[in-house]
């Protein structure tokens, strides 16, 4: 008799009558791939959502303190209330379980501030005693607004950090002058029919040369997509020009309750515009962002902003603007949780190779500050 070999597993085919047979898998046409190993196409992308846990009563001590201190110190103190407050919003939004934080100085803000501050002095006094020198301080305040922008960008970007790195934006000082100077000059003289193409513009300026780490973001969302926000918001505002003249032609002829109803029915009309506008232009925006492979989803509804809008609007009168801060915490909450990111792979893996990146290359301290103004 031969010897077995101690490592050697001999393969005999499967007796069909013994209990120990193996169960085949079932045929192909039954059996269910996890989507991302389906080998018919890239994997399916993961949303997750951003989560807010900012609370009212919290904010409510951040926000009366900074009330306080700023009145107190003549708005001095406004600048280190404005990191609290950003620090506060920041590290209660967080993505995949990590949270975002913002690093922002309070004393570059403040000198941003005292910048405006002088110019418009400047502007103003000159304007007022002179206007022929207020004109040509004009065109200097113009001249160097688009540089201020530019840095301003810059400094939000790099004092705002996910996940312990930062983000960074790359937009060159020619982009800002086409983006703040030429396109608002442009939409001036075309009685504003080019203001929906010069707001695409602007965004794309502000998200293209944007970056998370090294990794740059992409925009492409259509001008044609800002041009159908705006004439909606038109023909809103024509439908509450029509209705108004029709009370007014018809008003003597309603009876009194009626009548009472109406004007509120065209205020709440106009009261709509904000929140559809914020809306669409939030999903607009958002749908057509991406970061490296991941893109952004965003589904804001215009019906539901517009009832915290309202309810915000009652509770901020109905306490003499005690009710400030929930209202910003219930608007801040609906948005940011609005916002999913569809992850194209595993985020982990996508921050570590960021990070070995940007401690290879560097990441110098830019020549920043905050200029606070809204874009």
């Amino acid at each position: 008799m031969m010897a077995r070999h101690p490592h050697r597993v001999r393969h005999e085919p499967p007796n069909p009558d013994s209990h120990d047979t193996p169960t085949l898998p079932p045929a192909r046409g039954d059996l269910t791939i996890p989507a991302p190993f389906r080998s018919t196409g890239a994997p399916e992308p993961l949303p997750l959502p951003l989560v807010f846990t900012g609370r009212g009563g919290e904010y409510f001590g951040i926000w009366i303190v900074n009330l306080l201190l700023t009145i107190v110190t003549f708005g001095i103190y406004s600048a280190w209330a404005k990191v609290r407050r950003m620090q506060y919003f920041y590290r209660n939004t967080s993505l995949a379980g990590a949270s975002f934080d913002y690093h922002g100085d309070p004393r570059a803000i403040l000198k941003g501030r005292l910048i405006m501050f002088v110019l418009f002095v400047v502007y103003n006094l000159a304007l007022q005693f002179a206007p022929v020198i207020g004109l040509l301080v004009g065109l200097v305040l113009a001249g160097v607004m688009p540089i201020l922008l530019q840095r301003s960008l810059r400094f939000r970007a790099h004092n705002t950090s996910w996940s312990g790195l930062r983000f960074a934006f790359d937009g060159s000082q020619g982009g800002s002058y086409r983006v703040f100077l030429l396109w608002p000059f442009l939409t001036m003289i075309t009685l504003y029919l080019l203001g929906p193409m010069w707001h695409q513009r602007l965004k794309q300026y502000q998200h293209r040369y944007a970056r998370y780490g090294t990794t740059p973001f992409t925009f492409d969302a259509p001008v044609g997509g800002f041009y159908r926000v705006y004439l909606m918001v038109i023909g809103i505002l024509i439908l509450g020009v029509v209705v108004a003249g029709a009370v007014g032609g018809f008003g003597a002829k309603l009876n009194p309750a009626t009548a009472a109803l109406i004007p509120l029915a065209i205020f709440l009309l106009f009261l709509f515009v904000q929140p559809y506008v914020m809306a669409k232009l939030q999903n607009l925006v958002w749908n057509h962002t991406q970061v490296g492979p991941h893109r952004f989803d965003s589904h804001v509804a215009p019906g539901r902003l517009f009832f915290i809008f309202i309810t915000n609007l009652i509770g901020v009168v109905l306490t003499l603007g005690l009710y400030q801060p929930f209202a910003a915490i219930r608007l801040a909450k609906y948005r940011l949780e609005s916002v999913s990111l569809l992850a194209a792979g595993p985020l982990d893996e996508f921050v570590a190779g960021q990070q070995q990146q940007v401690s290879a290359t560097g990441e110098g301290a830019a020549d920043v500050f905050d200029i606070d103004i809204a874009l």
